[in-house]
């Protein structure tokens, strides 16, 4: 009968079944893999040993999960669909190296649907821009208006591909000639939200479709929330546009600020719910003021590390006219 370890070949193949198998954004699992490496961290899993770094209860629970999480001929079956995706580990030379920021919670690996040298992006050329689904005209315009600057001067926007600002982002990112990260909260086989689906065929043919979770896999809420480390650790920035104060995007800009990273907000309405997160970002002095794009050049030029960060002159604010003709192509 086989066994994980059979399946578990190599560091790469281990580290797949990982993904498949452990919880993600784990801290024990990435201490874990930290001091053994996939293969070994695959073979305490079917051991009865004791695990490294946890006590004699938290281990046993952590191995029953593990364990039973799915099917040794599911994982099978899982590795065999991976064929059809790239699967890129942190030993690979084309790992997204801003992710190691994020330490024990890093990804075990990533399943990726389009150009895979995307990843190669340095940090400091990619902004996350997040926010509300139930967006307004206000933040569909301030959105598409970053968007389409940012794309003009060769910056890549990372977002989850949701509805509301998310879409609108990689959608005005691809209309003005620009690339676009879309990262999952589901499996690289099927993006959600469906309705989506001819964004994401869009991306996958000029931008690049990533995630953790293995294919097959359905979103759900925990997911969504675990997907923010990620949306926040790929870029030396983030934006939020729009977000009332229970947003999912407000996970994001937590993240973001937990790994140093700079986080900007629009300003909105006060008398917008749209604009309540957002506003409160600000008036917290969690984030800095996002007006236009050179906005976002400028609050990335202080950080040291992002200091061959593109100019970005265009402000957000245009002639009707120039309005006009962007919405023509979207």
């Amino acid at each position: 009968m086989p066994t994980l370890a059979d399946l578990a070949r190599d560091e790469r193949s281990a580290r797949m079944v990982l993904a498949i198998i452990a919880e993600p954004n784990s801290s024990p699992t990435g201490r874990l893999l930290a001091t053994l490496g996939g293969v070994n961290t695959v073979k305490v899993i079917e051991s009865e040993n004791s695990i490294p770094g946890m006590d004699q209860v938290d281990g046993a629970v952590w191995r029953d999960r593990a364990r039973n999480r799915i099917t040794l001929d599911r994982i099978a079956e899982i590795m065999a669909q991976s064929d059809h995706f790239d699967f890129v580990t942190p030993d690979d030379q084309g790992w997204p190296i801003q992710l190691n920021d994020l330490g024990d919670r890093a990804p075990y690996g990533l399943w990726a649907r389009g150009d895979s040298g995307l990843l190669e992006v340095g940090a400091q050329r990619l902004v996350t821009i997040s926010g509300a689904r139930a967006v307004t005209e206000y933040g569909q315009h301030v959105t598409e208006e970053l968007a389409s600057d940012l794309a003009h001067e060769n910056v890549m926007i990372v977002a989850g591909g949701a509805y509301g600002i998310e879409g609108a982002a990689h959608s005005s990112a691809l209309s003005h000639g620009g690339s676009t990260i879309a990262v999952l909260a589901s499996g690289i086989d099927r993006p959600y939200p469906s309705g989506h689906a001819d964004l994401f065929d869009r991306i996958g043919q000029s931008g690049l479709i990533v995630s953790e979770t293995p294919p097959g896999s359905a979103p759900t809420r925990q997911r969504f929330i675990e997907r923010s480390r990620l949306l926040a650790a790929f870029s030396a920035a983030t934006v939020i546009v729009e977000a009332g104060t229970r947003s999912g995007s407000m996970h994001v800009a937590a993240e973001a600020e937990s790994l140093g990273r700079q986080l900007g907000a629009v300003p909105g309405p006060i008398t917008s719910a749209a604009s309540y997160g957002t506003n409160l970002l600000l008036q917290q002095g969690r984030a800095n003021v996002i007006a236009n794009a050179t906005d976002i050049a400028d609050m990335i030029a202080h950080d040291e590390s992002a200091h061959d960060f593109p100019s970005i002159g265009t402000p957000v604010v245009r002639t009707e006219q120039q309005h006009s003709a962007t919405q023509r192509t979207l």
